[in-house]
């Protein structure tokens, strides 16, 4: 929908690639929906739930055995995202490094995008 053809809407890492795969195979299911919701401080915070069906509105991303589907709403606020997984001594889970946020919160839970000007202003950059 807001793809570039040719593009992946967003990456895996290899480390997010095999968590998802994982996921999928000991759960059963078809893949990973991402979305994004209002909340949080900063607020957005993004939504990750286990999916049976592609919705057709949906943007799948297949990597390997790892398959994502993007929510319709989600996909203007995700696209150019690469999706990491990261495991420490005292958290695991996913990380998203988001060419589209402005700002993060401490807690790395909740997100503000950058508006429509200052997207369009980096595109314009020299170099962009």
């Amino acid at each position: 929908m807001f793809g570039i053809p040719g593009k992946s809407a967003v990456t895996l890492t290899p480390a997010a690639e095999a968590q998802i795969a994982r996921l999928m195979a000991t759960r059963g299911h078809s893949g990973l929906r991402i979305g994004v919701k209002k909340g949080g401080c900063a607020g957005m915070e993004y939504t990750m739930d286990f999916a049976d069906t592609v919705n057709p509105m949906d943007e799948v991303v297949d990597q390997g055995a790892a398959r994502v589907m993007i929510a319709p709403m989600a996909q203007m606020f995700l696209f150019g995202t690469e999706i990491d997984y990261e495991s420490t001594l005292l958290s695991s889970g996913f990380r998203f490094r988001n060419p589209n946020v402005a700002e993060a919160c401490g807690c790395g839970e909740s997100i503000k995008f950058k508006s429509a000007e200052e997207l369009a202003a980096e595109r314009a950059a020299p170099g962009a």
